[in-house]
């Protein structure tokens, strides 16, 4: 994880813009790393509530150096926040619908990619965390990671859920709290599917290097965890 702003930069400087037309009719863009294979795994990442910002493509460069074809969408349309306020208002004005038609149709297009064995796992950190697992709800996917998103969902929307979650979660989060993960384990375990939940001693965006809540060696561990989970299911 690239915790330097040049370095990052200059990580999100090697990747792709690819563009696509959702079917839904919208005209959205992501960030696209490969891996030296000819053929990989896929994930899908998404964004915390401040944007698709450097720092969340130079995660993707680290993912294709780990040998995956790797794939950070964006859901607020170029808009990058660096301030909360910014990020809030960003984030209330995302569209639930619109948003589903457009991480759904990314998993379609990762799934005929050239580059892909056909395998497509998601990940997302804070607001992007609710959405991976949005997203696998929405479409089935072979894995879920969720860093300390919004899971609060019943056993009946969790039904969907094709394969299994991976969840990390902070003890001194107030709002991704232990009610909510108690909630959606039981939710999981209703629904009969399969998860694996971590609980660090930090605080939310524990895994964010360029926050003060960043914990160095928490955020170690659950890469660690990451790329164990990720080598299993897909």
């Amino acid at each position: 994880m690239l915790a330097d702003p040049l370095l990052a930069q200059a990580a999100a400087a090697t990747l792709e813009t690819v563009s696509l037309r959702t079917s839904g009719g919208q005209d959205v863009s992501a960030s696209l790393a490969r891996p030296s294979a000819a053929k990989a795994p896929m994930i899908m990442l998404i964004h915390e509530w401040w944007g698709l910002n450097d720092q969340i493509k130079a995660v993707d460069r680290e993912f294709a150096n780990e040998g995956y074809l790797a794939f950070a969408i964006d859901l607020y349309g170029g808009k990058v926040a660096s301030v909360p306020d910014d990020a809030r208002s960003f984030m209330k004005q995302v569209d639930p619908e619109v948003a589903t038609d457009t991480v759904s149709s990314w998993v379609d297009w990762l799934r005929i990619h050239d580059r892909g064995n056909g395998n497509v796992a998601t990940i997302g950190w804070c607001f992007g965390g609710g959405w991976s697992l949005n997203t696998s709800l929405a479409v089935p996917v072979d894995a879920t990671i969720v860093y300390y998103g919004n899971v609060a969902k019943t056993a009946d929307q969790l039904k969907s859920l094709k394969g299994p979650v991976l969840g990390h979660f902070a003890a001194k989060d107030k709002w991704i709290n232990q009610k909510m993960i108690d909630g959606f384990e039981a939710g999981m375990k209703g629904a009969g599917k399969t998860f694996e939940t971590h609980w660090y001693e930090a605080n939310h965006a524990f895994a964010n290097p360029t926050q003060a809540r960043y914990d160095e060696a928490d955020a170690k561990l659950a890469w660690q965890r990451t790329l164990a989970f990720l080598k299993k299911h897909v």
